[in-house]
């Protein structure tokens, strides 16, 4: 495979946006309109609960589904949807109608699943056992446990609020539970003040479970707190009748806003600004559908919200914490079944050093198939080595309690010279990394924060060793993030080597990181933001030429999300000279598939499973041998944020063997599968992909698990 060029890096303000660039030669101006990026984000939570409404799903995990379509809506509303938001309102009434049907869908979405929970997936779980008892269905033993535990553990950490000029409206957290209440009479002053609010902490738990002795035999007992409170509410209000009442949440705009061309300190203006994301603008408020219409109207007009940002919801305002039933929830048949991923000991001997094996050559972990854990031995052997000099990580996604972090501060104690590029603007994960980062600063580790204005989502992890006369290097590279829990739930794909050109390139992009200095770009790692989009079109350029002269002619791209311009024309260039394109987009994809004349050879699929689809391979082939072929796994989406604002990398796959586990792992399974898979249709929908003979069809994922014992 050529070596990219040999010019130094531009600097990242030289870097073209994607619209900027030119199309790859010979590709015809596309006029194909793309699909809508957040409405293609609405569709991929339908195919995620679509998972709720499946029998052979086992019921708690049809609950779950449930859940995570609650959470990503949150994070589509408190990032997406308040971006759309901003950006509909500079364009004015041109905008109106696009904004008004996303507000649709985003409405019809729900609605559907809230049916979902309570004609489905409840009445399913109460024949298995599992009841969740509102005021109405307690029996008179359980109602007297229910006021016990409020008075004692709920009541004292309640402050209900009554409005009037001296107690304005508070404020009031993202995302949190909140009751509106109207009274009768008079307050305790004589006045006529009726509404009251009542914050709930968040310290509360959202679902307790009864105990077994005030339960019927065999069955399991659960009451919701928002309906402990919902009972109790007049215990609050002494000498006044509540009149009515509703739960509401408000979402709020949650993407932090930082200059960081007019900060000294990135941390600490981060940290300062974690303190006031929970009350950014609001975008969504959620109500029990029975809430009257004056206090729905009253709470809009408080946040200062139009009528669509109003979702009457048929039960909890927070489905989310409905995990908290699954966890506690006695009932593993109701599961799926545990998995523990394998520890590939013919390819990795636990009793040889891993740095003995990486001399041998490469090895390949497909998460979660396969563990985790031997990139965790790999460091825990770094840092136990004497020999071992040097250790270099980026982090992106850790968690708040990370063994690898553990071991990066045990080796800076141990008097090793460590390097930690901390991306700090991981969305969500800010609190999290700035901890860390703090944490292995007071220990003496070299902490850097990657590049202001761009992220670093690159997975790199190198080891410097002393041998002999020679240092040599050994690294880790990954399509996802440094994460035992995660890892457990993710497909990725991780490469340890020892391969002198690989682990060079990555101590590069650690010397930029840390120097800020112009250098060559490596010879094997494409890197963005300076010559991966680029590559990524050549690429494509080279099927399209391939495809008119009559070769072999194929693209398979397997990644989160689609939606770079560039690379989207590039792709209907390619189709349209002739070659025959897969992609496997889990999320987002804007590109429209089967349109006439434009992308008739093009399928886009998105597999949702039981596992979250998160592995980037990229394939390609332009003629007859292995000179025309190209095998990349990288840490970056095809999206223009990956390739022009984020430090991400790609690398070959050259060694034969591997680079076919890969296809036979990663790509052919998914191309193949009937059970799980979705095709997208060129209206921007999806259809479930059925098995030919009407039967229940073949899981990649399962059989992954099967292959690797699982």
């Amino acid at each position: 495979m050529p070596d990219v060029s040999d010019q130094p890096y531009p600097n990242a303000a030289e870097v073209a946006p994607a619209a900027a660039l030119p199309l790859p030669p010979g590709a015809a101006p596309v006029t194909l309109a793309p699909l809508n990026r957040e409405q293609a984000i609405l569709e991929f939570n339908r195919r995620v609960l679509a998972q709720a409404s499946r029998p052979d799903v086992p019921l708690l995990e049809r609950l779950r589904y449930i859940t995570i379509v609650s959470s990503n809506l949150d994070e589509f509303f408190e990032v997406r949807y308040a971006d759309y938001l901003e950006a509909a309102a500079a364009m004015g009434s041109a905008a109106d109608a696009d904004l008004q049907a996303l507000s649709a869908d985003a409405h019809t979405l729900i609605d559907e699943q809230y049916a979902l929970f309570n004609e489905q997936v409840m009445p399913a779980l109460a024949e298995e056992g599992i009841v969740v008892l509102n005021h109405a269905e307690r029996n008179p033993a359980q109602r007297q446990w229910v006021a016990r535990f409020f008075e004692r553990q709920v009541m004292p950490l309640l402050v209900p609020v009554g409005l009037d000029p001296a107690h304005p409206f508070p404020l009031v957290a993202n995302k949190s539970l909140n009751f509106i209440v109207r009274l009768s009479g008079r307050d305790a002053f004589g006045r006529a003040s009726s509404i009251a609010i009542v914050k709930v902490p968040r310290v509360l738990p959202r679902v307790i479970k009864l105990p077994a002795t005030v339960c019927n035999k065999g069955e399991q007992g659960f009451v919701l707190l928002s309906s402990v409170i919902r009972a109790h509410l007049g215990d609050l209000f002494a000498g006044r009748e509540v009149e009515t009442f509703s739960q509401f949440r408000v979402t709020r705009d949650s993407d932090l806003e930082v200059d960081e061309d007019d900060v000294t300190n990135l941390r600490q203006a981060l940290r300062s600004g974690l303190t006031t994301r929970h009350f950014g603008q609001a975008v969504r408020l959620e109500v029990v559908k029975s809430c009257p219409e004056e206090l729905s109207a009253f709470l809009l007009q408080q946040f200062a919200l139009p009528a669509a940002a109003l979702y009457r919801v048929n039960g909890p305002v927070n489905l989310v914490r409905l995990n908290q039933l699954i966890d506690q929830a006695a009932a593993d048949r109701l599961r799926f079944a545990h998995h523990e991923p394998a520890w590939p000991v013919h390819r990795l001997p636990r009793s040889q050093s891993i740095f003995a094996r990486l001399r041998q050559g490469d090895v390949l972990l497909h998460h979660p198939f396969e563990s985790f854990e031997p990139v965790v031995q790999f460091l825990r052997e770094a840092v136990n080595d004497p020999d071992v000099l040097a250790i270099k990580q980026t982090i992106y996604r850790t968690g708040s309690q990370s063994v690898l972090m553990d071991l990066l501060i045990e080796a800076t104690r141990r008097g090793k010279e460590v390097m930690v590029v901390v991306e700090l603007k991981a969305r969500f994960d800010e609190e999290a990394n700035i901890n860390w980062a703090e944490r292995l600063e007071a220990v003496g580790a070299q902490v850097v924060y990657g590049i202001v204005g761009l992220k670093t989502h690159a997975k790199l992890l190198l080891v410097t060793r002393r041998e002999g006369v020679r240092l040599r290097r050994y690294g880790h590279l990954s399509t996802g993030n440094y994460n035992p829990r995660t890892a457990r739930l993710y497909t990725d794909i991780g490469y340890l080597t020892a391969d002198e050109h690989l682990t060079a390139d990555a101590d590069a992009v650690f010397h930029q990181l840390a120097s800020l200095t112009a250098m060559k770009p490596p010879r094997h790692l494409l890197t963005a933001p300076f010559v991966l989009h680029g590559r990524m079109l050549k690429h494509l350029h080279q099927v399209a030429d391939a495809a008119r002269e009559g070769r072999p002619a194929r693209v398979v791209v397997k990644c989160n999300a689609l939606t770079d311009p560039q690379l989207i024309a590039g792709l209907v260039a390619a189709a349209q000279a002739g070659a025959h394109i897969d992609l496997v987009v889990r999320g987002a994809c804007m590109l429209r598939p089967g349109v006439e004349g434009f992308t008739e050879r093009i399928r886009v699929r998105s597999i949702v499973g039981r596992f979250l689809e998160h592995t980037r391979v990229l394939y390609f082939r332009w003629g007859d041998d292995d000179d025309h072929e190209a095998l990349y796994l990288s840490s970056a989406d095809w999206m223009s944020r990956n390739m022009f604002r984020r430090i991400e990398v790609a690398w070959p796959i050259h060694d034969r063997a591997l680079r076919q586990r890969v296809i036979d792992e990663c790509l052919v399974p998914y191309l193949h599968d009937t059970r799980e898979a979705w095709l997208l249709r060129s209206d921007g929908h999806y259809e479930p992909v059925a098995a030919a003979d009407g039967g229940p069809g073949v899981s990649a994922q399962q059989a992954l698990m099967g292959r690797f014992g699982g």
